[in-house]
């Protein structure tokens, strides 16, 4: 459902010889004829996303009188395991790279040469990232006074809200999806005494496997150790558990901590059965960190407390009953064999009279908050039981680009590595994960002055412009705003220069400055251009009208510098002239990380213009993950650090947190 931060899918595809098998604990049938050699693997039948060792398992099938084969498992290709001493044939494997798609093989021999193959491919994980809360999935069981499971409701029977807020219900059904059990078996020293109980809980519940169900056998002490699974043969579920060894201490937050982060969420239920006696002595992680990290994984847990209450300790029933409960499972201490037994007809009941709703929350913010669930039945004496809320998604975390340009006391570029600057925003330290020159291609608008007082200059600002436009790289886009009594954007950002060297060819200044105008128009240009963006502007004089009475434009000031801040582009100004408002202009460049030149010889403009060119692909850029998560859209200052008094670095000091 929507509601997940991230998604884990995993998948195996089954190939080679499928044959039907007894099991390595049990003889063969008897025939008269020989049972050919047939080999099945039965785990793992897919990635599990837990940590730890994995036991590759397969079922070998021949006649019972043959000599035990030789089995051996391969992964990728490679030989990690020959087991030659009779069922159950298993190895254990690491899986160091769950993320690549692995392939893993088993060969059995006979000894008189017969052979048989299986194969599975084990899927990548993959990491699917949500892109809002959209809908929330419940799964809920509903039981009348007498503790019978009820049927047949409908969406009105059921009464939904979230914090307290009433919601519609949007979808219901009944249909009981595959489920993954992962039975996270205590295998610590104090449970040594318990393990044929434990033996008894693994077989209940593989007795009620249906088709579709998966298995995941994860022992822990003080951490999960070797796996077993995903699996549907029964007999595999036997034998991991048999082959389980009591020693260590014992962690079960941590297991539980684990589970949360790494058990993989499919399109089915995540239930975990936790067997344990309760006696959490090495845990790092706290209980309520572990707790919000199942609820919000959407986790069920069960609990199967060895010993019955007695033999768990009261602090240890206290936190088993309280994850249960607030993941939508239930705890149980059986004494016996017999009590056991009803709590795991139990178990595989609730899972199998689930009612699945999903609704679309009225609050669709991502602010990682706990948003608590209440569902009830219109029949007061009806119990639902139902996961008690969910999290909602974290906002993405907060990425920031800056450019700038290092310069030493001379003004030349110097050349800096990543461990020469160190970047602060709001004054805190920031790890960069990315810092290289910018190489990327730059979409630069040209906002070039066409101003009555350009005339005498036009030959000069035409042939520079013209030098400019060639000047670029090919694969930056440029686009052309020439301003008069108005802005005119006369040729959109392209990489085809033919347009921009005939406007520039039919160059004829006229009329006032409408300067602002014309820095408004290229800004709005920009705004929908992703990557590198830049404006140079080139004028000889103030924004006024014609008569130089009146302002040229019908922007202020005021709301150029209020773009200029918001905008993720830098500014360059060129100034010819004695009228040339260099204070504004200047106050451009330095907002925006760019530089403003300034000269009274319109002769010096083709210098100012390769100034302006060699700059541009002469900048840095430095990339991290901010430490302030906050989508608040506030500025934040961004200033660096280097070890050299000498150099000097220019950029547009910072950027806008995003606001969602």
């Amino acid at each position: 459902m929507g509601d997940r931060l991230v998604s884990w899918r995993a998948a195996a595809t089954l190939c080679g010889t499928v044959a039907l098998c007894t099991g390595g604990a049990m003889s063969a049938t008897p025939s008269a004829a020989p049972v050919p050699l047939t080999v099945r693997i039965t785990s793992p039948m897919g990635r599990s996303g837990l940590p730890g060792r994995i036991r590759i398992v397969a079922r070998i099938e021949t006649s019972s009188d043959a000599a035990f084969p030789a089995v051996r498992f391969y992964v990728n290709g490679s030989l990690i395991a020959t087991d030659v001493d009779g069922p159950p044939y298993s190895a254990e494997w690491e899986d160091q790279n769950p993320f690549e798609r692995c392939r893993v093989e088993v060969e059995a021999e006979s000894v008189n040469g017969e052979t048989a193959r299986d194969a599975i491919d084990l899927n990548p994980l993959e990491v699917l990232e949500a892109s809002g809360v959209t809908s929330v999935g419940v799964e809920a069981t509903v039981l009348d006074a007498a503790g019978r499971y009820v049927a047949g409701l409908d969406i009105p029977q059921f009464r939904l809200s979230e914090n307290g807020e009433p919601q519609t219900i949007d979808q219901l059904t009944a249909a009981v999806p595959a489920t993954t059990f992962t039975l996270l078996i205590d295998s610590s020293q104090s449970m040594s005494r318990s393990m044929g109980f434990v033996r008894q809980a693994a077989t209940r519940l593989a007795e009620n496997l249906r088709d579709e169900d998966r298995v995941v056998v994860a022992p822990f002490q003080k951490g999960i150790t070797t796996l077993t699974g995903p699996t549907n043969d029964r007999a595999t579920i036997f034998d991991a558990v048999t082959a389980i060894r009591s020693h260590g201490g014992t962690a079960i937050v941590d297991a539980l901590q684990e589970v949360s982060e790494s058990i993989p969420q499919a399109d089915g239920r995540r239930v975990v059965l936790l067997i344990t006696d309760g006696y959490d002595e090495n845990s790092q992680h706290s209980f309520e960190e572990t707790l919000e990290h199942l609820k919000a994984g959407r986790v069920t847990v069960y609990v199967v407390g060895i010993g019955g209450v007695a033999g768990v300790s009261l602090k240890g029933e206290q936190l088993l009953r309280r994850i249960a409960k607030e993941t939508g499972g239930r705890a149980f201490f059986p004494w016996n064999a017999g009590e056991l037994s009803l709590a795991h007809a139990a178990i595989v009941a609730d899972v199998r009279h689930q009612y699945r709703l999903a609704y679309t929350p009225t609050n669709q913010r991502q602010d990682g908050t706990w948003r608590a669930i209440t569902l009830t039945a219109g029949n007061p004496t009806y119990r639902v039981q139902a996961r008690s809320g969910y999290q909602a998604l974290t906002p993405p975390p907060v990425r920031a680009s800056v450019e700038f340009t290092a310069a030493d006391d001379e003004q030349d570029r110097v050349d800096l590595a990543r461990d020469d600057v160190e970047v602060l925003e709001d004054g805190v330290l920031q790890k960069v994960d990315v810092f290289q020159e910018a190489v990327a291609p730059v979409t630069v608008m040209l906002a070039l002055d066409g101003s009555g007082s350009m005339l005498r200059s036009a030959p000069v600002v035409r042939n520079t412009a013209a030098a400019f436009v060639d000047a670029l790289q090919p694969t930056d886009p440029l686009g052309l705003v020439v301003f008069s009594d108005n802005a005119a954007l006369v040729d959109d950002p392209r990489t085809d220069r033919r347009a921009t060297h005939e406007a520039v060819e039919s160059y004829a200044p006229r009329g006032g400055t409408a300067l602002y105008d014309a820095l408004m128009l290229a800004m709005a240009r920009l705004r929908s251009i992703e990557g590198r963006r830049v404006i140079l502007v080139v004028t000889d004089g103030r924004d006024e009208n014609a008569a130089s009475n009146g302002p040229g434009s019908e922007a202020s000031w005021e709301e150029v510098v209020e773009n200029a801040k918001a905008i993720d582009a830098t500014i360059y100004a060129i100034g010819v002239g004695a009228r040339v408002e260099e204070s504004r202009l200047r106050r451009l460049a330095e907002l925006t990380g760019g530089e403003a030149y300034f000269t009274t010889d319109v002769g010096m403009l083709e210098a100012h213009y390769h100034r302006v060119v060699d700059e541009l692909h002469r900048r840095y850029v430095i990339a991290y993950t901010s430490t302030n998560p906050k989508r608040d859209g506030v500025w934040r200052n961004v200033t660096f650090r280097t070890q050299s008094p000498s150099v000097h670095i220019r950029s547009r000091g910072g950027y806008y947190a995003p606001s969602q």
